[in-house]
């Protein structure tokens, strides 16, 4: 994969996008090297008592409904049926004329419809990164049995929404400087704004809802879901709510947006061969595939989803989010961000490393970015010999803000069909990736602990810990 190269981006101090750069979301063909050394040290805090879950029914958090808009369609059961037969949705770019780009292909979304969900009117003027977002945030309530009437039974000043996106509204945004440009302010749309910035997702499915609990949205690039997925947690626990819709949600795959990704040659140029070109863990992997979609979740506070009889899919059991504090693409060399979030996802969920069967990892299939998570997780893991691992990513692309919706989908899915997803394209593994990888076959696994890693640009880190429900 090619390192960024233009001069605009080599290093000054509040721009560090120099020579060699990556995380988890960029590649190139250096290997990672230690740079700094790093005179931290992660906490012992981890070893010091026995785990415990929470018991308190005000304060578990289970999984009651799930939502999506994917290149697989939006029912939650058929896209884990195609994931489970590996099938790839990655395809060449129709929705422009993409011939002119080095890269022509991603995880293209086509087909979709909001009818039943938003009326036409609206339908025509929002941005798809909005569309996205309301339709799985719908579909997520019925779900969770609480579609049509029955969404009036419940308490709407303690129900929340906080869903997420890495680029907000893009298709709005571009479309509104194109018109400045060649037609001048005047021919600006006077939603421009309201619908390009990245809260508006949780808000107008607030207002749809009558939602009128915590509603804002989190915008931390690809680590963007988990971080929803946490702070609506901590909302449930300390009793601010009773019920949050959370996820992510993006629409990125547009001219501008497949342009800047390839201005920092980000990105896999395997155009005569898309379907293999999300290769996580592969030695011959070269960069990573866009995607597009929202991944939503409807987490409850156990005692609020007993009262309702709710439906109880999962539990989420805890989660952390931090910050690498080194750079804004590389990952740290030390993989101190990493490991120390794995650990406090562990501490915040009550679960010891050793219960830990299965990680959805972030693997985006960049050079780089693929190893450091591999190198961080063995940090934490000491015994790896029970432990599967895959990568959503080989064949949906990576949503970025929306990819750990999705992929916490599939991760909810693993745990309650006990099948695990493979990762497909994996034709030269590299050697250092002792791990079950679950490669190109799905495999039958019962799921103890599953964890879910998200990480983004700015060093954002976030993981997620999922169980099945047990009273």
């Amino acid at each position: 994969m090619q390192s960024l190269q233009s001069s605009s981006l080599h290093a000054s101090p509040l721009n560090p996008l120099r020579k060699n750069t990556n995380n988890f979301n960029l590649s190139n063909n250096a290997r990672p090297t230690t740079k700094r050394v790093s005179f931290i040290r992660a906490s012992s805090s981890t070893t010091n008592s026995p785990p415990k879950r929470q018991k308190d029914p005000k304060k578990r958090v289970v999984i009651t409904g799930m939502g999506l808009v994917s290149v697989f369609g939006d029912d939650v059961d058929g896209y884990y049926d195609k994931l489970l037969s590996g099938e790839s949705g990655i395809t060449l770019i129709d929705r422009f004329d993409a011939s002119k780009f080095p890269t022509r292909f991603g995880g293209q979304i086509r087909g979709f419809s909001a009818a039943g969900y938003i009326d036409g009117k609206n339908d025509r003027r929002l941005d798809d990164c909005l569309r996205y977002c309301i339709v799985a945030g719908k579909k997520a309530l019925e779900d969770a049995d609480l579609g049509g009437d029955k969404l009036n039974k419940i308490d709407k000043e303690r129900a929340g929404v906080l869903v997420g996106t890495g680029m907000g509204g893009l298709t709005v945004f571009s479309d509104g400087v194109k018109a400045l440009i060649e037609k001048g302010h005047r021919k600006i749309t006077p939603f421009f704004i309201p619908y390009a910035i990245t809260n508006m997702g949780s808000a107008l499915l607030a207002i749809d809802l009558g939602f009128m609990g915590p509603n804002y949205s989190i915008s931390t690039a690809c680590a963007t879901s988990n971080y929803c997925f946490y702070a609506a947690a901590n909302h449930i626990r300390r009793g601010e709510a009773d019920m949050m819709i959370a996820g992510g949600t993006e629409a990125a795959i547009i001219p501008i947006g497949l342009g800047g990704f390839v201005a920092c040659r980000a990105l896999s140029q395997r155009n005569d061969d898309p379907q293999t070109a999300s290769r996580p863990w592969d030695k011959d992997r070269d960069g990573f595939v866009m995607g597009e979609g929202a991944g939503v979740l409807v987490m409850e506070s156990l005692e609020h989803a007993m009262k309702r009889g709710a439906p109880i899919i999962a539990e989420y059991l805890g989660g952390a989010v931090n910050c690498d504090a080194y750079h804004m693409t590389d990952p740290r060399a030390d993989g101190l961000g990493v490991s120390s979030c794995i650990e406090s996802s562990l501490v915040d969920a009550g679960v010891s490393p050793e219960e830990v069967n299965y990680i959805n990892a972030h693997a985006t299939s960049t050079l780089a970015g693929d190893l450091a998570e591999i190198n961080a997780i063995k940090k934490v893991f000491k015994d790896t010999s029970g432990i599967k691992i895959n990568a959503t990513k080989s064949m949906i692309g990576h949503c970025l803000g929306a990819a750990g919706g999705l992929e916490a989908i599939a991760t909810v899915k693993a745990i309650n069909t006990g099948w695990l997803h493979p990762s497909i394209n994996q034709f030269n593994p590299e050697p250092s990736v002792d791990f079950d990888t679950v490669a190109n076959t799905k495999q039958q696994h019962e799921v103890n602990v599953a964890i879910s890693n998200s990480f983004g640009f700015g060093g954002h880190n976030s993981v997620v810990a999922f169980s099945a429900f047990k009273p």
